[in-house]
Parts: structure tokens; sequence; C-alpha cells
């Protein structure tokens, strides 16, 4: 029974594809036969120098009760065996589907091994196995394809360690104990949140674990990360899986630009984590203080650390990164602000600053996917939630005479002609809507319908929103529009 059931509801989840959508490098065709009944048969193909990542997809004809189970073998190992429960797998380096084991991928003869438990005699069912390669490292992901197809606003948390790094939880009996990548995922589902991002620190250990909870968690969207940890600074990188070397001044890592040149290579979003933290001996290389950071290549700064905002009582004081995030901005960088809990422990209780979620970093995406998600960062229709609620909103649009523009965006207008803003507010009252333009706090009053206006200069620049209470409290940061003059 539980062999059919196994073959009704195929568990197509693999980890980390992305060259599916493209034909395959291979397509193996041939015929199970009657008297390939309880034997195994072995496929054989050949995979080149340079390959990064296998893809397999096995599809065959079951109308005459042929069963086919599934396996791999490489030219020195066993690499997997999934039986009847997956039509579809993928090893790499880094990580592999459940059932398979990741590690480096040798060049030369692999072996794709049918199991027949079932072919009754006289029949012949044929089989067509589809094998992809993936000769270069870049963005992927845990699930198959996008969780929610649909754009709309996506909440997550950028910033979390587990067991993989220094992450730990309480056990059982209340002692503490390195916390598995498990809890992390359960406290972001119960924190309603659509998306995360577990960050361990150099390693990318924890990507096996993703892969194996994605599918269960299919309205959460894991998406892989790792905190580069270096002697001048951290960053976050998002997207690919392929180890990216963190020895910033060893010989195999030069320089900055040989680590940003490598997560761009990777196809990954660069962004530097709490800048505005001490160094030295008090935080061992936890401020930025990289030379000659290429700021270009930088696509997000964590303004907002909940790690931060716990130990110094609340969200503005000297560690808050908004001063250095808006210094790049002033030079000319569009680079888009985030947050993120940096927790490293998922029992927090959600009130705590730095528990899962706290702060959230909200996304506009065209849909619920990695590539999805970090389009959206690189965009900038970005804010933050301090608190981590599942409701508050800010989002603002400009208008001019040449066009408009959202956030994130960029307009053209000219000199001296008034620019027609429209704020969105949810949880808040406009009257708490701060504009800021250039790191200033623009006195504009903010109509009961969202409405302000702002006078272009004859320089680039640029205009943000900020969102607080009654009593003063900082509750949301947006992202800028940028504002070109036109000659």
């Amino acid at each position: 029974m539980v062999r059919w059931l196994a073959l009704i509801f195929l568990f197509l989840a693999s980890p980390a594809w992305a060259a599916d959508a493209g034909k395959p490098d291979l397509v193996l065709t041939g015929q199970v036969l009657g008297a390939d009944h309880q034997t195994y048969k072995p496929v054989t193909f050949d995979v080149p120098e340079g390959v990064t990542r296998l893809t397999v997809e096995v599809d065959y004809a079951r109308d005459q009760k042929t069963v086919v189970d599934l396996g791999l073998l490489d030219p020195v190992r066993f690499r997997g065996w999934s039986g009847g429960n997956k039509k579809r797998f993928t090893v790499s380096a880094e990580d592999a589907t459940p059932s398979y084991l990741p590690g480096p991928l040798p060049a030369g003869r692999w072996t794709l091994l049918l199991g027949v438990p079932n072919a009754r005699p006289n029949s012949n069912a044929a089989y067509e196995a589809r094998i992809t390669f993936e000769r270069r490292p870049g963005v992927t992901g845990f699930a198959p394809g996008p969780l929610k197809a649909a754009p709309g606003w996506y909440r997550g948390d950028l910033h979390m360690h587990t067991a993989h790094s220094d992450g730990s939880c309480l056990a059982q009996s209340g002692v503490r104990a390195p916390c598995p990548v498990y809890r992390t995922v359960e406290a972001a589902k119960a924190r309603g949140l659509d998306f995360i991002a577990i960050t361990d620190h150099n390693t990318t250990s924890h990507y096996e674990a993703m892969a194996e909870l994605q599918p269960a968690f299919d309205q959460l969207l894991l998406i892989p990360g790792r905190e580069v940890t270096t002697f001048q600074g951290h960053a976050n990188v998002f997207g690919p899986t392929a180890f990216i070397d963190f020895r910033l001044g060893d010989p195999s890592v030069p320089t900055i630009k040989a680590l940003q040149d490598a997560v761009a290579a990777a196809g990954g979003v660069f962004s530097i984590n709490h800048p505005s933290s001490p160094s030295g001996e008090q935080c061992m290389g936890c401020g930025w203080t990289v030379p000659d950071t290429d700021y270009d290549q930088v696509q997000s700064i964590e303004v907002a650390n909940g790690g931060s905002q716990r130990a110094q009582g609340g969200v503005e004081g000297p560690l808050f990164g908004v001063p250095f995030w808006e210094a790049q901005l002033n030079a000319g960088h569009r680079i888009t602000a985030v947050g993120g809990s940096d927790n490293h422990d998922a029992g927090l209780t959600p009130d705590t600053p730095g528990s899962v979620g706290r702060p959230t970093t909200v996304v506009h995406a065209e849909e619920l996917s990695t590539a999805g998600i970090l389009a959206g960062v690189r965009a900038g229709r970005v804010f933050i939630d301090l608190d981590g609620t599942r409701d508050r909103m800010l989002d603002f649009s400009a208008r001019s005479k040449a066009g408009a523009a959202a956030m994130g965006g960029v307009l053209t207008a000219r000199k001296g002609e008034a620019v027609a803003f429209t704020v969105s507010v949810t949880g808040g009252e406009m009257a708490g809507v701060e504009v800021i333009r250039d790191g200033a706090k623009l006195p504009v009053a903010v109509g009961a319908n969202g409405a302000f206006t702002v006078k272009m200069g004859d320089k680039a620049s640029w205009v943000r929103l900020n969102l607080r209470d009654a009593q003063g409290r900082l509750l949301l940061i947006g992202n800028p529009i940028y504002l070109i003059p036109l000659p």
C-alpha cells in the first residue's frame, strides 16, 4: 500500500533547481521488459568536466503495472536511492534532494539505477530520463517553482542563525543546545512570514536541512543565504548555493573586489550587515570597515538589526544603520535598505527584538520565489516593519510632467517643478509620516489623502518616508524614490 501511495502521490519537490525551464542536456530512453522483473537495470551516461549541479527527471509507462525505483551512482560512490517516491532529483556540491548525497560532481561515467520490483511477463514499458547539467553556480532555490505566482507584498526575515553556526535554543531538559534549522522554520511559520533567509556564518551546510524542509513548508519560501564574516565586516549573500570564499585578506581573496566579484559572478545579492556596530575586541569585525568597498556592487544594507535593537534598548541609537546607509545614498549609490532579526535563538518570544521576524523586511515582488524576492530587493520597493507586524504597510509614488515612479524607482522633472507624491499607509496615521530628503527631515505636511509636493532641485536627490506612532516611536522605514533633474 505504501508503495502504491508513493506512486500515486509522486513527491515532485527537489532542491535548488534553476535550469529545468530549458531543454535537458541528455535524454535517455529505453524499455523495461517483463524479463527485468525484480532486477536492477543500470542506465549509464557521461558527465562532462565543470558541471556544478545535475538534475534527473524520469517518466515511464505505468499502464502495464510496471513499477520502477530510482537510484544514482557517480564514478566513485553511491549517491542515493529514492525508490518510487520521487520522479525528479538534484545533486550538487552543497546540497541534494533528500534521499541523495551532496558532494563534488566528478566527470566520467555515472549510472542511473532503475530498480524493477514489478514487471508482468511479456510487458514492455517505455521510460525516458531527462538529465540537465548546470555548469555555473547561480541563484537557485529549494522549491520547484514559485510558492505564489501572483505579485504582491511579501514579509520575511533576511538574517537568522541556527546550529550550523552560533544559533542555540533550549533543549528538552532546559539547557541551551545548538538549535536545529527546523526550529527557525517553525518559528517563521508561526510568525506568519512569507519568506526567510537562514544566514549561518560562512557555511553552506544548512542548505541540506532547508532543502529537506521546503516541501513540508510550502507556504514559506526558504531562500539560500549565508553571512560572509570577515575581520572587517559582515555581509549576507542571498541566492547562490555554491561555496563563496570568505577569507578576505588571504591570498585566496586578497581584496573586497575579489569577494564582491565572486558574489556578482554567482548572481547573488550582497547585503552589508549591522554596519554601525563596533569592531575590534568589543565585537570582532562586526562594523563595516572594509576599505575600497565598491558600493555600486552592494545591493542592500541592513539598517535595522534585531540584536542591535535589543542591545541598545530601542531602534534608534549608536548601532542604528540608517545614517551609514543614507551616506551612501548621498554619495550617489542606489542601495536598498533592509532589516533582519539576526536571530540566534528561535525560541525568543515574538515581542522580543531579535526574535524571528522582528524586524520584518517587506518586499513587493512579482512572485514568491527566490528570484522574485531578490529582484524585489534589487528594485528597492521595500520597507522595514520594525515590530514585525502582519499588516502595517508603507508605500508611496511620485509623479512629474515627465512620468511617474514608485518606491525604489527613478523620476525625472524640470528644475523647480513641483513633484507630486502620494502616500499609502496601513497601521498608522498620516500625521506620523516623516518625509526625508537627502537625509534631512523636510517640514512637509502630508495631507489626510496622503498627498504632498517637493520641488525638484538642480542636482540629483532622493526622497523617502518613515512612519512613527503618536509617541514618536519609529514603526516603519521606507526606501527612496530617486529624483533626477532634466537638463
